[in-house]
């Protein structure tokens, strides 16, 4: 019913919270805010009537003119019930819409002027019969999807002559954002129809996927039953047959399988208790799965399968290391005497060997050499970066996804009982959380606790004592020292220059050259000296590894010349032609200056990628007696250098030193190679040389280097890396090396070839390295 506004007219106004009134819709409101209490109570104390607009937020609780909608409709109160919480429940009827044109606001209530808002008629012309019908036709579709649908909506909608009153009663019945509600109420006629067009054909299709979601799920439910159902009489049918369960199918293939394996008897009493659950499993359960997963995975262990391990000869054993690689001596020396042990006794325990060396001397491939030289499998493991305990003991059968451990994991790919499986960077493991990993390790690397390993997922002990476990790993501070001593450490010290041109001879150019396609094609020779050359201007490292790559370099640069004139096929890459091939060099090594200096003195260091020269140089300054020491030196080699200064101090007689020199001289010793990080005792004589030469005044002859350990009562002490250091300086052309008389045992063991044209000078107390290195 619709009826003039007239501008004075100031109606109550009710913010309604998530509504929007369509005329002619008639719906309950409870109200609860004070202000809309005040206004309800005002429009039914006069005439009924009230502005019910809608609030564009739910959580504002007292909302200005910023907070509602200017679009709403005026209402009649039918029924007005006071409740007993304060609160009141109306019942209203809307009857027209309209706008606000100016809020009047109160401390008690909201009141608004309201203007007329004019809609257009819908004229009843075909094109809007035809879409009205369209409209019709999805509301009804809307009406028998939706599950909260009320029949007494379309039998008002059926009462209906209207075209206007239709669109609003169906507006008012379908379930809208309150935004999209509200942009319906303010539209014309026309677009209003279509708008809701486009709205309720999105809420329909919305409808059909859940409805046919709700009928897969339901479908998927009957299919469950009735293949349970149907198992049931298979069950039923086999049982009149005489089959039992366990005779067909892949249960059947298993329990043979389990059958002919060498058992032990907690595995054998495990595989019976899984089989009989099976048994009595329903097929599509998850359980089902879980426990053939678990029996597939007992019957491909390998239980009693083992590898011939009498069936090498000792003698093929070593070509085989040999041929693997170069040097060594001590490292293959203990292998072959694990061999030949094993030759005689059926079993030897405790044999866990572990690698222990800079990147690239061989590690890996010496473990690959040693698996071979036995005649076993090999299976490597990568522990860098493992930090969950589960990799190694796997995970228990009840987590989903549930699977063995990596040793176990290992046992089954090798498919014997007594592999060499190599573990890789075991220094790089980590824990957090989850557990730490090198403890579950201690129990794998056991000798006396390896022959009943347990996995989570297994769940019964397994024999690991056949199995020959190699570890490796560049340091071995970070390996917890629990684990540490369960294995035998060997080290490997990294190549000397010699080694690495024996290697680079005997072994990298040939297989690069196969590598390269060029073995019975093109003659390469590479001379001795370009060997040299590359190793020292090229490389920097204690393995060979980017010295093959730079032989891989220079084949490459060979193979591009070959095919720019094929006709010449032979090559010899020499000391010259180095440069032409790699480029600049990346790393000078200049010859050492043999003149004598004061307060300069030469010192041997050992580094990852093999022994340095260092001229560890001493000035005297005026001063207060401070020392200053820079090269970015370790502690350890800082107190090598107080220490060397407090010898110097107490004999100041003995070297003709200044008594008080300490009272008006400060001291600076540096290492040069700043950016080089420094550390170790072994320069101790090296610095106690140039601060006694410093202010003695008396040169240290340029033909001497020297390395050793200081005390303070002047003992020289052994120090290691001693076969580095003799390279250094041999590559240097120092002839004369001063060492503790404690490492002279150690000169056994070094090749000749490196001692050959240096005169060493062992010595045990500092008066003698004095009398010796200063002029």
């Amino acid at each position: 019913m619709k009826q003039e506004i007239k501008q004075e007219n100031i109606l109550p106004v009710i913010p309604a919270r998530n509504v929007v009134i369509f005329p002619n819709m008639v719906a309950p409101l409870i109200i609860g805010r004070s202000r809309s209490i005040k206004a309800v109570n005002i429009a039914n104390e006069s005439d009924k009537i009230i502005f019910c607009v809608a609030q564009k937020s739910i959580d504002t609780e007292k909302p200005t003119e910023e907070d509602i909608y200017k679009v709403g409709t005026v209402c009649e109160i039918i029924q007005y019930l006071k409740m007993p919480d304060g609160s009141i429940r109306v019942l209203i009827n809307g009857l027209y819409r309209a706008k606000i044109s100016q809020l009047a606001e109160s401390e008690d209530y909201i009141g608004a002027e309201l203007a007329p808002y004019e809609s257009n008629t819908l004229p009843d012309n075909e094109e809007n019969q035809a879409l009205m019908k369209t409209l019709e036709s999805e509301f009804k579709k809307y009406a028998d999807l939706s599950r909260n649908f009320s029949e007494e909506a379309l039998i008002k909608y059926s009462n209906l002559d209207s075209m206007v009153e239709k669109i609003d009663l169906i507006a008012s019945n379908i379930e809208l954002d309150l935004p999209k509600k509200q942009e319906v109420l303010q539209l014309q006629p026309v677009e209003r129809l279509l708008k809701l067009i486009e709205y309720i054909s999105k809420e329909v299709e919305i409808l059909k996927i859940r409805q046919k979601i709700a009928g897969e799920v339901k479908s998927k439910l009957t299919k469950s039953q009735k293949e349970y159902f149907l198992n049931q009489e298979m069950k039923a049918i086999q049982e009149e047959l005489g089959i039992s369960k366990e005779d067909s199918g892949e249960l059947g293939e298993i329990k043979k399988k389990l059958d002919d394996l060498e058992l032990t008897d907690e595995a054998r009493k495990k595989a019976d208790q899984e089989i009989k659950r099976l048994q009595r499993t329903n097929p599509v359960s998850p359980e089902y799965s879980v426990a053939l997963n678990y029996l597939n995975w007992l019957e491909e262990l390998p239980w009693g399968k083992t590898k011939n391990h009498k069936d090498f000869k000792i003698e093929e054993a070593e070509k085989i290391l040999d041929e693997d690689h170069y040097g060594l001596k001590k490292i293959k020396e203990r292998i072959v005497e694990y061999l030949a042990v094993l030759k005689i006794v059926n079993n030897v325990k405790g044999q866990i060997l572990c690698f222990v060396g800079p990147p690239g001397v061989g590690k890996t491939s010496l473990g690959r050499s040693i698996a071979r030289a036995m005649d076993r499998k090999f299976e490597r493991l990568s522990l860098g970066g493992v930090r969950d305990e589960a990799e190694i003991r796997g995970h228990r059968k009840t987590y989903i996804g549930a699977m063995p451990g990596i040793i176990i994991r290992s046992m089954k790919k090798a498919g014997t009982k007594n592999p060499v499986i190599m573990m890789d960077e075991i220094d790089k493991m980590s824990s957090d959380f989850r557990g730490d990993p090198s403890a579950a390790l201690l129990e794998v690397l056991d000798p006396e606790q390896n022959f009943e390993f347990h996995d989570h997922y297994m769940e019964i002990p397994y024999d690991l004592s056949e199995v020959l476990f190699i570890t490796t790993a560049n340091t071995l501070y970070s390996i917890p020292s629990p684990l540490r001593d369960r294995m035998e450490i060997i080290t490997l010290p990294g190549y000397t220059e010699y080694e690495k041109e024996k290697i680079a001879k005997g072994f990298l150019i040939p297989k690069q050259m196969k590598n390269h396609g060029l073995k019975d094609k093109l003659q390469i020779n590479f001379s001795d000296n370009a060997i040299f050359k590359i190793i020292r201007n090229y490389t920097k490292e204690a393995g060979v590894r980017e010295l093959e790559r730079n032989i891989s370099a220079v084949l490459r640069k060979i193979i591009r010349r070959y095919l720019k004139n094929k006709d010449k096929k032979s090559f010899t890459v020499s000391t010259r032609s180095v440069a032409k091939y790699l480029g600049v060099e990346k790393y000078r090594e200049s010859k050492a200056k043999k003149e004598s200096k004061i307060g300069v003195a030469k010192g041997l260091a050992w580094s990852s990628s093999g022994g340095v020269l260092l001229e560890i140089e001493a000035l005297l300054m005026e001063g207060k007696g401070k020392v200053h020491l820079t090269g970015k030196l370790g502690d350890v080699m800082k107190e090598s250098a107080n220490a060397a200064l407090s010898y110097s101090r107490s004999n100041y007689k003995e070297f003709d030193i200044e008594k008080n020199f300490y009272k008006n001289k400060d001291v600076h010793i540096h290492v040069p190679q700043g950016a080089i990080p420094k550390d170790g005792p072994s320069a101790g004589i090296t610095i106690a040389v140039a601060i006694i030469s410093a202010l003695s005044k008396r040169k240290v002859s340029g033909k001497y280097a020297m390395t050793g350990e200081i005390t303070l009562m002047g003992n020289v002490l052994p120090v290691g890396g001693l076969e580095e250091k003799l390279v250094a300086a041999k590559r240097s052309n120092i002839p004369n090396v001063i060492i503790p008389k404690k490492n002279e045992k150690d000169l056994v063991e070094i090749d000749k070839q490196i001692k050959k044209g240096l005169n060493i000078i062992p010595v045990e107390s500092m008066k003698e390295v004095i009398d010796i290195a200063l002029e």
